[in-house]
């Protein structure tokens, strides 16, 4: 690790916290292991880790689990917690540990995995567990505790072994906390992006087509005005654009080391007695593109971009609506750059990164993640490119935590994780620094000098992909997208059928002047064409009676504001237009107060028990 980062890695208060809460969450998924066992003795216990807001745990059970059962086990995990016994630290052989967990299936592959001769076991009562730590104290400091959920799981993602069952909860250390944590737990199920997806009428799935998204015109309006935005400013970052093939032989993934790091991850299919791959991610045949002609240094920084398909092989239980899909479009981009530019681009790219959050209120944080275990090439080149990361941050006055270990293979990265309204945390866009995929095409640029030199590639994406930042979108601004966005930015509500002509003289004018219009020409009552509109978040909604006609006014409301009064035709569309084209975000955001909440970090599961 550079120094840069060593020096980072100073534990601060809110790190401290965050592993504090990480030690009360892991001990409470043993407590809860405990409380099953005493319902079930013949449970078979698979992992239970700490989780970004609580925690789980993984067991073979002889029957399916019912609300009652949730209301049992927690039951006996109070009185657990009220006995406040302690958590011993041991250790075993591990043969001695084969011994204890003979009737435990997965916990003798899990002692099978460990390269150590001894395995680490804690033990709280009469339950012990084997656990590499660390837990709290006492049981009584995880008493403000929620089971939360039941849902199924495959043991270690593998599909051919028999479903566990997998309960959820969440842990905090004062009540207070915890009631807030249900309330806003509770506000999240009303915004579900998949809940207001369907309301909304914006994509739908299909079994036909599991892990891809349905988008309807309504949907695809909102994923073509957020690409157009992107493109627009692309371009006045000087992108330029290209478009390549979607299916590439397996060879190109071998070629950039994606093949022994990602190919779990791949569709294959067998073409021509070639083993083909849909494309999963945009970077090695961005490679191609860069090869494909003879550069000079007077051509970098050269910015490319690309809007394609990709598809990725996700496990059938991981899909969820638009957050995890098998086919995503991305934002990413690929910046070929001489050394010396590295810095400059960089700190371009974090205050791209702040206008395209601040521009929907969403706040957010920086983390430096460094070189992983299973890293490509040179360690000298990744800790000079840490170095590169970490100087950028830091030129820019940039407040950030680390995350040792959390690069790519190819290189470090900066990882910029977002807070919606309701307080979550949810990674999003990313600036990857790559000295590794130049050497391995072997890319070139012929310098100032006229010798030959190999460019630095950086890695770029800000929405990550399309589907998931709409998701992100939608639950964030609770379904009200702001006028540019909207599918529908202005409805024209008659208050009889005598007056629909008017209304659609106007709705031609505005659909003239570029605004989304809606006429609602339905034999309705005026109340009941206002419900629809408010129901479908409409940012403008006009009245038209027979005053608004002989005095060609409108009245208008608006989704944000309620009743405003009446307007003349052209007045409102000169609003209309100014909210668009400067991309006003003229929506109510409620954000839930949340600012008591620290979260703590999700971990690998199989790292906190083996």
């Amino acid at each position: 690790m550079c120094e840069h980062c060593a020096q980072a890695a100073q534990e601060s208060p809110e790190s401290q916290r965050r592993e504090k809460l990480a030690r009360m969450r892991h001990s409470t998924s043993h407590i809860m292991a405990q409380a099953v066992r005493m319902l079930f003795p013949e449970v078979k216990f698979a992992i239970g880790p700490s989780i970004a807001d609580g925690f789980y745990y993984d067991f073979d059970l002889p029957r399916p689990l019912t609300d009652a059962d949730l209301e049992a086990i927690s039951a006996k995990m109070k009185e657990i917690v009220k006995s406040n016994v302690p958590f011993e630290h041991s250790a075993m052989t591990k043969d001695e540990a084969r011994v204890f967990f003979a009737d435990q299936p997965y916990k003798l592959e899990l002692i099978d995995k460990i390269a150590d001769e001894d395995v680490s076991i804690y033990k709280q009562g009469d339950f012990t567990d084997l656990c590499a730590g660390p837990h709290v104290r006492r049981t009584g400091e995880c008493k403000h505790f929620k089971l939360t959920s039941v849902a199924g799981a495959y043991w270690r993602g593998d599909a051919t072994r028999p479903m566990l069952q997998r309960i959820y909860g969440t842990v905090w250390p004062t009540k207070n906390e915890l009631e807030a944590f249900l309330a806003i737990q509770e506000e999240a199920k009303k915004r579900d992006h998949r809940k207001l997806g369907k309301e909304l009428d914006l994509f739908f799935m299909h079994p036909y087509a599991p892990g891809a998204i349905f988008w309807q015109p309504k949907g695809y309006t909102v994923y073509r005005e957020l690409h157009n935005y992107w493109t627009e400013v692309q371009r006045a970052q000087g992108y330029i654009e290209i478009f390549n093939p979607i299916m590439y032989d397996a060879d190109l993934y071998r070629t950039s080391g994606h093949w022994d790091h990602y190919q779990d991850a791949m569709f294959k299919l067998d073409v021509d007695d070639r083993t083909m791959c849909l494309k999963p991610m945009n970077c090695p045949d961005t490679m191609l593109f860069f090869k494909q002609h003879k550069h000079s240094y007077r051509e970098l920084p050269m910015r490319v971009a690309e809007r394609q398909v990709l598809h990725r092989n996700e496990l059938s239980g991981a899909l969820s609506g638009l957050t995890r899909v098998r086919q995503f479009m991305q934002d990413d981009a690929h910046l070929f750059v001489a050394p010396e530019q590295i810095e400059d681009e960089i700190s371009k790219l974090i205050r791209l990164i702040a206008n395209h959050y601040e521009l929907f209120d969403l706040s957010y944080k920086f983390y430096l993640s460094t070189r992983p275990d299973d890293f490509m090439g040179d360690p000298a080149l990744w800790d000079k490119a840490e170095e590169a990361l970490a100087n950028a941050l830091n030129d820019n006055h940039i407040d950030y935590n680390l995350k040792p270990k959390d690069g790519a293979f190819y290189g470090p990265k900066i990882d910029i994780a977002l807070t919606d309204s309701l307080g979550r945390q949810i990674q999003c866009a990313t600036i990857q620094l790559d000295f590794q995929l130049p050497e391995r095409f072997q890319l070139e640029y012929v310098t100032a000098d006229n010798s030959v030199a190999r460019p630095v590639v950086i890695h770029r994406a800000i929405f990550g992909s399309y589907e998931r930042f709409i998701g992100i979108l939608i639950e964030h601004l609770a379904g009200v997208f702001p006028t540019w966005l909207a599918p529908v930015q202005v409805a024209f509500l008659p208050i009889t059928d005598a007056f629909v002509p008017y209304c659609k003289s106007l709705a031609d004018e505005f659909e003239a002047a570029g605004i989304r219009t809606y006429l609602d020409d339905r034999s309705e009552k005026i109340g009941y064409k206002i419900r629809q509109a408010e129901m479908q978040k409409t940012p403008y909604m006009i009245v038209v009676g027979q005053k608004e006609v002989d005095n060609r006014q409108v009245n208008v409301r608006t989704y944000k504001d309620g009743e405003r009064g009446v307007m003349t035709p052209e007045d409102l569309k000169a609003e209309v237009r100014k909210v668009i084209d400067n991309r006003t975000l003229d929506v109510n955001i409620k954000k839930l107060d949340i600012d008591q909440f620290i979260h703590a970090e999700d971990v690998d599961a199989e790292e906190r028990d083996y």
